[in-house]
């Protein structure tokens, strides 16, 4: 896998008049158990697409292998147990034999709560990227990718340089101001999750 894959050079950063909660770390009353530093270190940008479509790009340099953290993101039906905001992540019958992934993610907006489902047919490429596209849901559109890259990292420490990518297409009734920073925001839980939940398992 190739550093181009995570070449985001092109995206526009939303403004920060334009959206208020472009920091992706969580609001003081949202508690993730999560470690700031690490939220505020993951990188963010985000791209309108065509009509209400939004294209958004994370990363973060985590100090493990690909190998290591592929162990943690194929756990697919222990996803939930570690990502905040994941009421449930279940794999369900494929027709073709395939990987496919049934999840629901839950969150509080604007004081009400909300909650969306997804089912998603998985691709893996070992072990640099795992690619998603919607089957069903509550979204008109939702796919992307994990990639995990080699890379070094702050004084010459080995890990990789994992990157979450998404096309996303909300229904109307779910309003894209709303939806897109709460998304950005997600972004940056669920990396540093994969982060966190690897320190877990590989330092004991």
């Amino acid at each position: 896998m190739s550093a181009n894959e995570f070449d985001t050079d092109n995206l526009t950063a939303a403004a920060p008049e334009d959206d208020i909660f472009a920091d992706p770390r969580p609001a003081p009353e949202e508690d993730t158990g999560l470690d700031p530093e690490l939220l505020a270190a993951v990188e963010i940008q985000t791209e309108p697409a065509e009509g209400r479509q939004r294209r958004l790009s994370a990363k973060l340099f985590v100090p493990y292998s690909p190998e290591q953290l592929w162990q943690i993101l194929t756990a697919y039906e222990s996803l939930s147990d570690f990502i905040p905001n994941l009421a449930s992540s279940r794999l369900v019958p494929h027709p073709e034999g395939g990987i496919r992934l049934e999840q629901v993610g839950t969150q509080r907006l604007m004081r009400l709560n909300f909650s969306a489902r997804v089912v998603l047919d998985m691709t893996e490429e070992y072990p640099h990227a795992i690619r998603f596209s919607l089957v069903e849901g509550d979204f008109k559109g939702f796919s992307g990718a994990w990639l995990l890259d080699p890379h070094t990292g702050p004084d010459q420490q080995a890990g990789t340089l994992l990157g979450y990518k998404l096309l996303v297409w909300p229904k109307r009734t779910m309003p894209i101001a709303i939806i897109e920073p709460r998304i950005r925001r997600d972004l940056a839980i669920n990396l540093v999750s994969i982060y966190q939940q690897a320190q877990k398992v590989f330092q004991g």
